[in-house]
């Protein structure tokens, strides 16, 4: 990156349930937990302790950890955060009837629906990307989830006259944003949105800003294994700046393939290794391409590092579909944003890393045996 910010990933194997605790890092050991989530790299004993706080949330782990003794109201804040986190979910879950998302998606389609501020802020966000990434990222596309069997984690291959039929239902073009008014409106009533590829980054996002008016500066919080956020330093005997982060192999659940070094930013990757089927031989992964209804095939993981986790959280999804051509050129075009694409090698389980953004000394491969790395700055 042209400025050398860095961001996120990483997490401790050991959680502390909804409590309070101390884990030293020499004694912790990395998670093969499913899914392109990440691990903090051993470290050197000396002043690795963290102070983690945890809670279930938004269908993942979030978690919240801290330089041990480094603030005497660290946990209370981090608790505040968790609380803020629940109160999110309350309000974007369409799992829940009483949400305002739930509720909105049952009455936009009949009228013009008044949108709490910062929901209508995360709601213009959602559609800027949107537009910037040419239908790639949609937080209409719910239905064609369903469809596929993958909100069931039950993947079939739908017939091809019913993906038509919910196509003619998805697409942000349908979402009609009166700023003046903060109200949404759908064009046609069987539209839908759903916040879960942005979300989990919004509350992070969220999270940090409540931290910082309570004094904390220094940071790293993850929601699930696949979005983070870096603030500040980590302790460590390196005394090097920002946390260091690992970026799982996509296709190795138990091995790291990159490590990142961030400086507050944010980090999301994106891949379908633990939700897929297959028929008739072929692979179909959980991440549809909006536009057409298909699973997006060609890519393994699409890792993006931004100044916002909602927008990292969106734009490692959107990668993920675009390829890592047209994502290299979105990148270029932006400020303090960093990218890694892992696609198929030329042969036979080699992959290719393409990256962009990233100063040579912020990122470094774990993993390089049948690893082809390629800058694109």
């Amino acid at each position: 990156m042209s400025t050398p910010k860095k961001s996120r990933r990483g997490f401790l194997a050991n959680t502390l349930g909804q409590g309070r605790g101390r884990i030293d890092e020499s004694s912790a050991t990395n998670s093969p937990a499913t899914g392109l989530g990440a691990t903090i790299p051993e470290q050197q004993v000396e002043r690795t302790c963290l102070l983690q706080i945890d809670r279930r949330a938004m269908a993942c782990q979030f978690a919240i950890l801290l330089n041990d003794g480094q603030y005497t109201n660290g946990a209370e804040s981090a608790f505040q955060a968790l609380d803020l986190v629940d109160r999110l979910e309350d309000q974007m879950s369409v799992y829940r009837e009483s949400s305002e998302i739930s509720q909105l998606n049952h009455m936009a389609g009949r009228q013009p629906v008044v949108v709490e501020f910062r929901l209508f802020e995360l709601l213009q966000l959602a559609m800027e990307i949107y537009s910037a990434s040419g239908g790639a990222f949609d937080i209409t596309s719910a239905p064609l989830s369903r469809l596929w069997g993958f909100s069931r984690r039950q993947g079939e291959l739908p017939p091809e006259g019913d993906i038509e039929a919910v196509l003619e239902n998805v697409g942000g073009h349908l979402l009609e944003l009166n700023q003046k008014n903060r109200t949404i409106a759908f064009s046609r009533s069987a539209t839908e949105i759903n916040l879960g590829g942005i979300g989990k980054g919004f509350a992070l996002d969220r999270c940090l800003e409540l931290l910082r008016a309570e004094g904390i500066e220094h940071v790293l919080m993850h929601g699930g294994k696949s979005s983070v956020m870096a603030q500040g330093d980590r302790w460590t005997a390196e005394q090097l700046p920002g946390w260091k982060v690992g970026v799982r192999h996509p296709l190795r659940a138990d091995a790291r393939l990159l490590e990142i070094q961030l400086h507050d930013q944010a980090l999301s990757t994106s891949g379908a290794a633990t939700q897929s089927f297959h028929y008739q031989g072929k692979r179909y992964g959980h991440i549809l391409d909006p536009r057409n209804g298909y699973p997006s095939a060609g890519v393994y993981s699409a890792t993006v590092v931004a100044d916002s986790a909602a927008v990292a959280d969106a734009l490692s999804t959107a990668f993920y579909v675009l390829g890592h051509e047209k994502s290299m050129e979105y990148c270029s075009q932006q400020e303090n944003m960093a990218t890694a694409i892992v696609v198929p090698g030329q042969h036979s389980g080699w992959i290719d890393i393409h990256t962009y953004g990233f100063c040579e000394e912020d990122i470094k491969i774990v993993q390089d045996q049948s690893c082809h790395f390629i800058r694109h700055d």
